[in-house]
């Protein structure tokens, strides 16, 4: 596709390169140069190829719920250090970094809401803060979306995005995969639906817990979805891996998520699922 100026003459690579970074994006992808406003329109989905850019939890709280509707829960929970961790710089650090990327003292953004009239609990990992990855404050935020859903007579919808368990944490991590499930098994005693959204990338121990426990196991098209990593598994088997393995539709040949769902149909497709399963 081509690009052109005012004066309708093609914009070159250079012209581009001297733009607002916030005026073009590249697509993944294809390659495609792409006006960032409008792939903010269309949900941060490539209009030529339909690869979908990774979302911040704000925007998936947009896309999914009712406008007005959500009430954030368990906003002021943070890590702490109790292993005095620190590799090429303290664990405090990193942590403090994150907040200051993204605004938010965790790597999970909870809430309660609506969608499309409907009672929902909603927490959206956030792969930003420190790769998504599950530390004591990710595990206990979701544990509690859980016990705030019972509460509410709610159905739980957790956004996953992670790159797995917070080596920083150590066995405190590994642990938040334990309590993530018995706060699901919990919602299950109660008859409540919970549906798990994977998004891209959703690995390690948070794939092994509360990502692959829904109900309904709904996956978005192209995420990375797995347990080790491409690269561990090659080294590993010593031999290739078949074309697209653990991509969402691999994982959906398989059996192992229900449906792969693009960004732009999920608010409708949840809707349908949920008076189904409340009903």
């Amino acid at each position: 596709m081509a690009w052109f100026r005012k004066d309708k003459k093609p914009l070159k690579a250079q012209d581009r390169r001297d733009l607002p970074t916030d005026v073009f994006d590249k697509c993944l992808g294809c390659g495609e140069i792409l006006y960032a406003e409008k792939l903010a329109q269309n949900l941060q989905v490539c209009p030529s190829c339909g690869h979908h850019f990774r979302l911040a939890p704000e925007r998936y709280v947009e896309i999914l719920l009712d406008e007005g509707s959500f009430e954030e829960i368990d906003k002021d929970l943070y890590s702490l250090d109790p292993l005095g961790f620190k590799d090429l710089k303290p664990y405090k650090a990193r942590l403090k970094a994150a907040e200051g990327k993204v605004g938010r003292k965790s790597a999970v953004l909870s809430g309660t809401g609506t969608l499309e009239g409907l009672g929902v609990t909603l927490a959206v990992m956030d792969f930003r803060f420190v790769g998504g990855s599950m530390g004591s404050v990710v595990g206990e935020k979701i544990a509690r979306a859980g016990r705030t859903a019972v509460e509410r007579k709610d159905a739980l919808i957790v956004v996953s995005a992670s790159g797995g368990a917070r080596m920083q944490e150590g066995i405190y991590s590994l642990m938040q995969l334990a309590k993530t499930s018995a706060s699901l098994a919990r919602l299950h005693e109660a008859g409540l639906p919970y549906i798990s959204l994977i998004t891209d990338p959703t690995t390690g121990g948070v794939t092994a817990s509360h990502a692959m426990l829904g109900d309904v196991n709904l996956a978005e098209p192209g995420a990375l979805i797995g347990f080790a990593g491409p690269r561990v598994i090659t080294e590993t088997l010593g031999q290739e891996l078949p074309a697209g393995f653990q991509r969402s539709e691999f994982l959906l040949q398989h059996g192992m998520v229900d449906r792969v769902v693009d960004r732009r149909e999920l608010k409708a497709t949840l809707g349908v699922l949920l008076r189904h399963m409340i009903d």
